[in-house]
C-alpha cells in the first residue's frame, strides 16, 4: 500500500461517492476505482460496499481509515521537516482571507507554513473579499483567499474550488417543503445576509438583479454563526454556500437548492499582485496548499490541488 492509495481511501470514505472522491483527489474515477480494487486485492478483503446510489466502508475499511489518515499526516510532517532543514526563508508573509470560505482551511495552512518556515513572520487579516482585494492591489497584503472574481483588475487569480448556493430557513417556514426555489419565489421574503464588503452579499444581490427583482435584506451581519442564529430564530431566510448550510449550527434548519436562474456559484480564489516577486513568501504558502491532502466534512473544509495560475485577468 502507498500514500496515494491512502488518500483515495480517505476521500472515498468521507465522500461516499466515487466521482466526488476522484474529483477531490485529482484523479479519474476509473483510476481511483482501480487503485481501491488493487488495495483490496492486496489486503485480501473488501474495504467498501458499493451500491448504485452510495458507497460505504466495510468493517475492514473503517479499521483502515485512522491508519490511512495517520500515514498522510506523517508524510506531511516529514515533508515539512525536510523543507525546514533545507530552506532558509525569512521576512513577513502578509496574508488575508474571508471568513469561512469552505474551500481552503486557512488555519491549517498557516500552521503548516509556520512549521516549515519558522523564521517567517505571519501577518494575517480577516475581512470581506472586496476589502481584501483592495489591500492586495495596494500592496498591503501579499496574497488573499477570497470568494470573488470581480474587480480584480491586473491581479493574478488562481481558482481553488467552487460550490452551489442554497436557501436556508426554519423547518416551519412556508417554503420549507419546496424542492427548488428561484428569485421569484423569494421576492417577498426578509433576508439575513452579510455586509456588502463580504463576497456573498453582492453574489446574492446579482441573482435578483438579473431577474429585475428587489430583495429585502432585513439584517446585515459580519459573522457566519450570527447569521445562522438569526435564521434559526425566524428573523429571516438566507442564501449561503452549501458548506455553511452543512455546519452543526445549521443542523435544525432546512436547505433548499436554487434554480439555475438563481444559483450563482460560490467561487474561491487565491489572488496576488504577482506570483514571482522574490521578496514575497506567498508562493511558498501556495506551494504548501498544492501539497495538502484533501479532507471533507461539514466542519472540515477541503483543499484541492492548486492549478497553475491563470495569468492576469
Amino acid at each position: 500500500m502507498d500514500l496515494r492509495q491512502m488518500e483515495y481511501v480517505v476521500a472515498l470514505a468521507e465522500e461516499r461517492h466515487f466521482t466526488r472522491a476522484a474529483g477531490l483527489s485529482g484523479v479519474s474515477q476509473s483510476g481511483l476505482s482501480a487503485a481501491i480494487r488493487s488495495l483490496e486485492e492486496e489486503l485480501g478483503t473488501p474495504l467498501f460496499d458499493r451500491t448504485t446510489r452510495r458507497v460505504e466502508p466495510t468493517d475492514a475499511g473503517r479499521a483502515l481509515l485512522p491508519h490511512a489518515r495517520a500515514m498522510l499526516m506523517q508524510a506531511t510532517a516529514a515533508r515539512d521537516a525536510v523543507v525546514a532543514a533545507s530552506r532558509e526563508l525569512s521576512g513577513t508573509l502578509r496574508i488575508g482571507a474571508e471568513q469561512c470560505l469552505g474551500v481552503v482551511d486557512v488555519g491549517a495552512l498557516l500552521e503548516r507554513f509556520d512549521r516549515r518556515f519558522p523564521h517567517v513572520q505571519i501577518s494575517f487579516t480577516q475581512a470581506g473579499s472586496h476589502d481584501l482585494v483592495a489591500q492586495v492591489r495596494e500592496d498591503v497584503l501579499d496574497a488573499a483567499f477570497v470568494a470573488t472574481a470581480d474587480h480584480l483588475g491586473g491581479l493574478v487569480q488562481t481558482e481553488l474550488g467552487r460550490e452551489p448556493l442554497v436557501v436556508l430557513m426554519r423547518p416551519d417556514h412556508r417554503l420549507a417543503g419546496a424542492s427548488v426555489l428561484g428569485p421569484h419565489d423569494l421576492v417577498d421574503e426578509a433576508f439575513i445576509d452579510f455586509d456588502p464588503a463580504w463576497a456573498l452579499r453582492p453574489l446574492n444581490d446579482s441573482a435578483f438583479a438579473a431577474a429585475s427583482l428587489h430583495r429585502n435584506v432585513r439584517l446585515s451581519v459580519n459573522d457566519v454563526h450570527t447569521l445562522l442564529d438569526l435564521v434559526s430564530r425566524g428573523l429571516g431566510i438566507a442564501i449561503v454556500p452549501a458548506h455553511v448550510a452543512a455546519k452543526r449550527q445549521a443542523a435544525g434548519l432546512v436547505r433548499v437548492r436554487l434554480t439555475a436562474l438563481g444559483s450563482p456559484e460560490w467561487v474561491v480564489c487565491a489572488v496576488t499582485s504577482s506570483w514571482d516577486r522574490p521578496t514575497s513568501p506567498a508562493p511558498y504558502l501556495l506551494e504548501i496548499l498544492a501539497e495538502t491532502p484533501r479532507s471533507t466534512g461539514p466542519d472540515s473544509p477541503w483543499v484541492i490541488p492548486l492549478p497553475a495560475p491563470q495569468g492576469e485577468v
